[in-house]
């Protein structure tokens, strides 16, 4: 861990932050599995060394009330430790931020798991008090603004120290654009604790290039420029990231352990960070795109509808 993190103070709540050492039910054996999985196993997802081709669609996925086989085998000795995104991946994609709100079964399948004493993290684009509020689960770590703004049970915090050192940065780039963009119809800025996002799901496709050179023009020196799902977004120029709020979270909570088998579950260009920084010790799941793009990903799930229908299943091999 660099000297600019910092972690829980004295142990963390081990019913949140990490699976029971002694105590914990044996993992499902092999005549278990069976009969808690019930469908066809879905399609791994093509990764990056075999991107499909360009229009080419996503491997075809079964509804996963039942766990893919390649996964279900890597539970068999170890537990899940969960990091989610939020927006496309646990509440559908919407014409505003403020209208994506968590259905109540998919509220209730992430309190099973967290209740049962597996870690889950979300980890999402907005602010960290947003995100916390829409989920409302107070036993979750939350990882806000893109991984800069941590928080969790038993003190576990992280406020990136380089980032607070940038905030006025972001706040000279907010008034430049508020100004800028005063005029154009549709478009919304979104100012976050460590980022500002410009919205432009509303915006008429000819003023998108005038909008996305008001954002180039906005990133001053300290801020990068990053994009997403109709978005445009300044943050802080950093080498921090959600994968290395991820593996942050995993060394604080001292998951970084054989028998944690970490997932990560996103739909967005910034979840490829995560997916990338768990390859070779977790699996990472892609909400599938359209148009299909490259992915770190090693499985795929159709939609929210499926990520809920996921987590179901999981809660049911792994019942605490």
């Amino acid at each position: 861990m660099s000297t600019e993190e910092s972690g829980p103070s004295g142990q963390a709540d081990p019913m949140t932050a990490r699976a029971p050492d002694t105590g914990a039910p044996p993992p499902p054996s092999t005549a278990d599995l069976p009969a808690a999985l019930e469908l066809p196993q879905p399609t791994a997802l093509v990764g990056v060394a075999g991107t499909p081709p360009a229009g080419a669609p996503w491997p075809t996925v079964a509804p996963p009330a039942r766990l893919a086989p390649g996964i279900a085998d890597r539970l068999r000795d170890r537990r899940p430790a969960l990091f989610l995104d939020y927006d496309g991946t646990l509440t559908p994609i919407v014409s505003r931020p403020e209208l994506a709100r968590l259905a109540p079964e998919t509220r209730e399948a992430v309190r099973a798991l967290a209740t049962a004493g597996h870690p889950v993290a979300v980890v999402s684009g907005r602010d960290l008090d947003d995100v916390r509020a829409l989920v409302n689960l107070p036993q979750l770590v939350y990882a806000g603004s893109h991984g800069f703004d941590i928080a969790g049970p038993g003190g576990l915090r992280l406020q990136h120290p380089e980032a607070l050192r940038l905030l006025p940065h972001l706040d000279g780039a907010q008034d430049l654009l508020a100004a800028r963009l005063a005029g154009v119809p549709g478009v919304q800025i979104e100012r976050k604790r460590f980022s500002l996002a410009v919205h432009y799901r509303q915006v008429a496709p000819g003023n998108i290039p005038a909008l996305e050179q008001a954002v180039a023009e906005a990133a001053h020196p300290g801020l990068r420029r990053a994009g997403g799902k109709m978005v445009f977004e300044l943050q802080p120029a950093l080498d921090w990231h959600k994968g290395r709020a991820v593996e942050w979270v995993l060394d604080s909570l001292d998951l970084n352990r054989p028998q944690i088998l970490p997932l990560y579950l996103g739909d967005d260009l910034t979840d490829e960070d995560a997916f990338r920084a768990l390859q070779g010790r977790g699996l990472g799941i892609v909400v599938r795109d359209q148009p299909p793009r490259p992915t770190a990903a090693d499985y795929a799930l159709a939609d929210p509808a499926e990520v809920r229908l996921f987590l179901e299943a999981l809660a049911r091999v792994w019942p605490g």
